[in-house]
């Protein structure tokens, strides 16, 4: 997982604009500041469906490389991105039995295996969105 660094900023009562240094054209807008790590998400799976892999800058590069939009308000924000890979793999876990039933009974509801829930789950807690 790699943590590419996104630029926030804000004019006035506007939404919350995101751009990524490191990413030419990969840009994000949140109507709210806890919808900016979804926002900056898609925006990172988006860029990368048809662009090639980029190394992230370095914080220290970055702060300098901005120091403009910083003095002017904005603000850094690490955003990790999982790159997109289809293959399945199967693995074994161990857990609490309580807690097994308690996935398996809410997978259930939202009409989702065990393995989607868990991964859905993971991906959030991971990325945020």
């Amino acid at each position: 997982m790699r943590y590419y660094i996104a630029i926030v900023h804000q004019d006035g009562d506007s939404a919350f604009g995101l751009t990524f240094p490191d990413l030419p054209g990969c840009f994000a807008a949140a109507d709210s500041w806890d919808a900016i790590p979804a926002a900056a998400t898609e925006a990172l799976d988006l860029w990368f469906d048809d662009q090639p892999d980029v190394e992230p800058s370095s914080l220290d590069a970055l702060r300098l490389s901005q120091k403009d939009a910083l003095a002017a308000g904005a603000v850094l924000l690490p955003v990790p991105y999982i790159p997109a890979d289809t293959a399945v793999e199967r693995v074994n876990i161990t857990m609490e039995r309580g807690l097994l039933r308690a996935i398996d009974e809410t997978a259930k509801t939202r009409g989702l295996t065990r393995s989607a829930f868990l991964a859905q789950v993971a991906r959030r807690e991971l990325v945020g969105a």
